[in-house]
């Protein structure tokens, strides 16, 4: 039956969910280090998931600034096919579970925003939903050597209280994850928005921690307990390759614990650093440098 939202495609989306929540990623703005992305697909991989709905992208991108992909077919080699950036939607199908779960991975759009998320509230709306996570990530100056903090907003003080995020009293501009959350408020649809603080010297590489740190929040919610072995090892090695870059290059060293230091005196991220330290922008270069050639060398081995 053809679907009355024509950008909105459904694929598989039964009415009798078992309490469903709704969990949101987009690559782009809203994606430091790729860790919200990242997240979600770590979800998608914890339990069998089947294609629930498609938002289509023909009406939402700029295709010159986000490009379809050509790509080999698996099942037919040498035959290319192009790859859109659509956003698509993934239901569990784990029984074990005590709710349902639908994950949303895509791109941050460029055109009509509130159209785009009025067809993320039509899946939430035809699934029954009862609660929305939305999940980012951040620049912030923040020191890899402490926790991942998570901060964010909830659409009441009880989901802000049961996820454990720090408030946030930013201002500012926003992205596809504030303008959801703002139309789930809107449409009376709880929602809790996870944001994760990636220091911001280390953006152009994969932070494993902080797709921990928000990876864990809801499936401590679900109550599923999942194997993240093999990301927590990714996480010490992402912390040994750091070590290595500080043991080698004292400036670095000088300005993660300058970092440490503005964190324990919960100073304000914009205060200026004491002392004699290297350029922000010349210091992320240089460690995101030495953690590729440290990527290149492994693979030689």
């Amino acid at each position: 039956m053809p679907d009355s939202f024509s950008a909105l495609r459904i694929d598989d989306l039964p009415a009798d969910l078992r309490r469903p929540v709704l969990v949101v990623a987009f690559s782009g703005w809203n994606d430091a280090a790729e860790s919200a992305t990242s997240a979600a697909r770590l979800l998608c991989r914890t339990w069998s998931v089947k294609p629930s709905a498609v938002i289509e992208p023909e009406e939402f991108y700029h295709f010159g600034l986000t490009r379809p992909e050509v790509r080999f077919r698996k099942d037919a080699p040498g035959i290319r096919e192009v790859h859109w950036p659509t956003t698509d939607f993934y239901r569990s199908d784990e029984p074990a579970l005590a709710r349902d779960v639908i994950v949303g991975v895509g791109t941050e759009p460029h055109l009509k925003w509130q159209t785009f998320c009025g067809h993320i509230l039509e899946i939430a709306r035809r699934a029954q939903v009862t609660l929305v996570i939305t999940l980012g990530a951040l620049l912030a100056d923040v020191p890899h050597t402490r926790p991942v903090r998570i901060s964010g907003v909830a659409t009441d003080i009880e989901l802000g209280r049961r996820f454990q995020t720090t408030p946030t009293r930013y201002e500012g501009p926003t992205g596809i994850i504030g303008v959801l959350n703002d139309a789930c408020r809107r449409a009376g649809l709880p929602a809790v928005s996870l944001w994760a603080n990636v220091p911001h010297y280390v953006s152009e590489v994969s932070n494993p921690h902080a797709v921990l740190a928000l990876a864990r929040p809801v499936l401590d919610f679900l109550e599923w307990q999942a194997d993240l072995t093999e990301l927590t090892e990714a996480a010490a090695e992402f912390d040994r390759q750091l070590a290595r870059i500080m043991a080698q290059k004292p400036e670095v060293e000088k300005y993660v614990q300058e970092l440490e230091r503005r964190q324990t005196q919960e100073e304000p991220a914009d205060a200026p650093p004491a002392g004699d330290l290297p350029n922000s922008a010349d210091l992320i270069r240089e460690v995101e440098q030495f953690l590729r050639q440290q990527r290149g060398d492994a693979g030689k081995n």
